[in-house]
């Protein structure tokens, strides 16, 4: 009888562990949306990975709204989740909502996007080095130009306003321009990270009767292949009239290189899931993790490569 009184008591403070020893972690993982086919990848990866560390996941799909994001959290926070980790929307907006995770006890892992926040609200973040994406587009789109061309104009395809890729990506791509004045970002759009996106901003930028256009940089594999839609509807090659550099490397650009519509893309990988089940199973123990977890060396891909790797591509 008093055993039982024991074990009642603990259920009811709040101090308790939130499972029994023989019990799953918890994780509660909100999503940014399914808007690529990078996305996709990193929401399976993420779900498998899971899976096979006999994690228990919690899954919440934001449908691209920070909204919809916070109300996913604080439901995570209400269950007593053991763990929290999310791609944000956006990277300014959290502090409320970090904060009550951290009063409730509940560690916060952020994936492959960053917030402005203050570090100590959250345990770490896990993702890629978005500002030398940016970099390594730049480097390469300033070598396929000869200097025969007294200015090159840029068309660059920002993602969604106000994440941490669509700042960085610019961030980077802007800091190795300024070393070549005659390579110019003539026009700057949001193609939100979709497909859909970036068909509709190069229509208006085309439609807005921007030319010479020489090369198109697009922070993404999507928007670049919607853009590629809309310059072949315009009578022009993509390719060949105009360069075209994104970021992302999924298998279908990889087809458009093959094809010799995307001259060349950026790796990001989103097959974040087994760093995640890791960093999450350190959490729970108790034992810290690095404030910054960057992925694996990213390459650069182009035509060549892509014949080469496109039967292993996993996304």
């Amino acid at each position: 009888m008093r055993f039982t009184i024991l074990l009642l008591i603990c259920a009811l403070m709040t101090g308790c562990s939130r499972h029994e020893p023989d019990q799953r972690i918890v994780l509660g993982f909100s999503q940014v949306g399914a808007e690529s086919a990078w996305r996709q990848a990193n929401t399976e990866s993420i779900k498998s990975a899971a899976a096979t560390s006999n994690i228990k996941l919690l899954f919440s799909d934001a449908e691209q709204n920070q909204e919809n994001q916070i109300a996913a959290i604080r439901d995570f926070i209400r269950q007593r989740v053991d763990v929290i980790a999310f791609s944000p929307v956006v990277a300014t907006g959290w502090d409320e909502v970090l904060t009550e995770a951290r009063a409730a006890g509940i560690p916060v892992i952020l994936t492959d996007r960053a917030v402005t926040s203050d570090p100590a609200l959250y345990a770490g973040f896990l993702g890629s080095d978005f500002v030398e994406e940016g970099r390594k587009a730049a480097r390469w789109l300033v070598t396929q130009f000869d200097d025969s061309m007294a200015a090159v104009h840029i068309v660059e395809l920002r993602g969604t306003p106000g994440s941490a890729p669509a700042t960085d990506r610019k961030r980077g791509f802007e800091e190795i321009l300024a070393q070549h004045p005659r390579f110019h970002i003539v026009r700057s759009e949001s193609g939100d990270f979709s497909r859909e996106g970036g068909k509709a901003a190069m229509d208006s930028i085309l439609k807005s009767g921007e030319r010479p256009i020489h090369a198109l940089y697009a922070h993404n594999d999507d928007m670049a292949l919607g853009a590629i839609e809309s310059l072949e509807r315009a009578g022009l090659k993509p390719g060949v009239d105009v360069r075209i550099i994104s970021i992302d490397a999924v298998r279908a650009a990889f087809e458009a290189m093959i094809a010799g519509k995307l001259n060349a893309t950026v790796e990001c990988n989103p097959l974040l899931g087994p760093q995640l089940m890791t960093s999450v199973t350190e959490v729970v123990a108790g034992r810290p993790i690095a404030k910054r977890i960057v992925v694996d060396e990213e390459a650069v891909f182009t035509a060549d490569t892509a014949r080469q790797l496109i039967q292993t591509r996993k996304y």
